[in-house]
This record gives structure tokens, C-alpha cells and sequence, in this order.
């Protein structure tokens, strides 16, 4: 989403543009999905590992002229695993498409799964963006690795943007392939009942423990010192928390008001990305007994400082 804070991480804009397969460092080649938005900046980020035999990581949307140019591009080529972070519609679902025309299994993150399932009442739109139907035939954990000639990529669990969210490393490169969990170009949205804050802060401080020297995220360009931006998201989040925490002293109750007051000058097409953003920290709060909500946390709740 936008960058939510001037006084927060410095954003890399300079974002890469879709159409062709590019060969980004010895092992990793990209190609971008036509799927650019206020979301995916200029499209979802479809890996190429190794040569000749070669691993897939996020094929993208449902797109086929996405996976017709990338095999097009991989001609006399054999892809040997399609390897999926975490289940947007925006990263899975080109897998099922890839896996029919090359037979390649599909691995990574495990079937949709959310934080929590969504409360009595609340819009069947919270969780519009999950697909559902995802089914990889071998399901990675923390450590898992499959593996090509002078490849590797380990399975990191992140979750937090998505419960089943997996990052994965590439030790030859000393890279991690960080998804949605990190990117250069913007925060993460982290929506609830898909994402929930705690979970997305318990993976970035596991981050700060990692010694890859560059991310590759799912959308725009690397992060080239990814030690650096990890800490200023940290203290980003708390910043962030901080700041809702003083709306609601100052007397704002619902969701809407505390957008208005920290969101100046926000685009209005991420309106509803920064109410869910405020709602994951509302929510993260009050189950720590830091905000009073007026029932079970919802978008449209009254919340007080506790």
C-alpha cells in the first residue's frame, strides 16, 4: 500500500516495468506479471531460478498470456517446481495454470488459511482477495528446501500479510525471495481476518536475525540493504501504533476518524487498504489490553484507550 508515514522507511520508487524475462542476477531472472495497480506497482513478480532446470516462484494471477510469454521465454527449458509464497490472488493462482502446461508440481505455502475467521457480520469483501482453491501437492515449512542444479531455495515461514505466508532463501545468491512481506516500493498491507499485525511483527524481528544481503519481493524492485529497511519497518509499526493509540486519547472512536487524522493526503483509492492497516493494529491492541473496543474487534467498532 502507500507509503503510510514521510518520517518513516525511505521507499524505493524506481519500480522495474512488465513485458519482458530479465535476467536480474546469475541465478534469478524476473518477469512481471500485466497485473500493475495502486496494490502491485507495476505487477506481480514471477521468479525464474537456474538454468535448464529451473524452479518458478509466484506465476501470478489467473492470466494466461502471463504464462504463455513466460514459457515462451523458457523454450528448451524444463521447470521442475512451481514454488508459491502466499495465497493472493495476485501470486497463486497462475500456478494451477503453469502446473497444467508443464506438469511441474506446485510447492510452497499451504492451502488459504486466515488469522481468524470472519465475525458475524463483517463483509464478505475482508477476504475477497484469498484463493481459496489453491492445492500445492507438497506443502513447505520452516527449512524445507527443493532444490535444481547449483539451486537451493529454503522455505521461511513469514506469516503476517497472509497466515501461510513462506519467504524463501537462495544461499548461492545470499537472496531471499521475501513475497509480500517485505518490498522496497511501499509497506505491506497487513488486512484482517487474512493478516494479522502480531504475526507480521513476530516475522520481521525474525528477519533482523537473517544475513541475506538482498530481497526480491513479489512487487516492485529489490531491497538492496534489507537489514536497514527491516528495522525502519519495525519502528515504523510502532510508530504507527503509537500514533492511533494517541487518536484515541484525543477523543477519535472509530476507524474512519483515526484514517482522517494520521492519513493525511492519502490517495483516495487506498482509503479502505489504510482503514484495514489501522483496524490490524486495533485489533492486535485490544487483544493486549492496551485499547477497549465496544465488542469483538470489527471495521466498524467503537474503540477507547483502555
Amino acid at each position: 500500500m502507500a507509503n503510510e508515514d514521510e518520517n518513516g522507511p525511505t521507499f524505493d520508487r524506481s519500480l522495474p516495468e512488465s513485458g519482458r524475462l530479465e535476467r536480474v542476477a546469475p541465478l534469478i531472472r524476473r518477469r512481471i506479471a500485466p497485473n500493475g495497480g495502486p496494490f502491485t506497482a507495476t505487477g506481480t513478480c514471477t521468479y525464474v531460478i537456474g538454468d535448464g532446470h529451473v524452479a518458478i516462484i509466484d506465476p501470478g494471477p489467473d492470466d494466461s498470456s502471463h504464462i504463455n510469454a513466460l514459457l515462451a521465454d523458457l523454450a528448451g527449458e524444463q521447470v521442475d517446481a512451481i514454488v508459491v509464497t502466499h495465497t493472493h490472488r495476485d501470486h497463486s493462482p497462475g500456478a494451477r495454470l503453469l502446473a497444467a502446461r508443464t506438469g511441474a508440481p506446485i510447492v510452497g505455502c499451504g492451502p488459504h488459511r486466515a488469522a481468524r475467521p470472519l465475525a458475524d457480520g463483517e463483509a464478505p469483501m475482508l477476504d475477497a482477495s484469498s484463493d481459496k482453491a489453491h492445492a500445492p501437492e507438497r506443502v513447505m515449512a520452516e527449512g524445507d528446501t527443493v532444490s535444481g542444479p547449483g539451486w537451493t531455495l529454503v522455505a521461511v515461514e513469514t506469516p503476517g500479510h497472509t497466515m501461510n505466508h513462506l519467504a524463501f532463501a537462495l544461499p548461492q545468491a545470499e537472496a531471499l525471495f521475501s513475497g509480500d512481506h517485505v518490498m522496497a516500493w511501499n509497506t505491506t498491507i497487513v488486512a484482517p481476518p487474512d493478516g494479522e499485525m502480531r504475526a507480521y511483527m513476530a516475522s520481521l524481528e525474525k528477519l533482523r536475525g537473517r544475513s541475506e544481503t538482498i530481497y526480491w519481493p513479489g512487487h516492485g524492485g529489490p531491497v538492496r540493504e534489507p537489514a536497514r529497511l527491516v528495522r525502519c519497518l519495525v519502528g515504523h509499526r510502532r510508530q504507527r501504533e503509537a500514533a492511533i493509540r494517541a487518536r484515541l486519547a484525543a477523543g477519535d472512536v472509530r476507524i474512519p476518524e483515526v484514517v482522517a487524522a494520521i492519513y493525511q493526503g492519502l490517495d483516495p483509492r487506498l482509503r479502505g487498504a489504510a482503514a484495514l492497516s489501522v483496524f490490524a493494529h486495533l485489533e492486535d491492541l485490544v487483544e493486549r489490553g492496551l485499547v477497549g473496543c465496544d465488542g469483538p474487534p470489527r471495521l466498524d467498532s467503537t474503540y477507547t484507550p483502555a
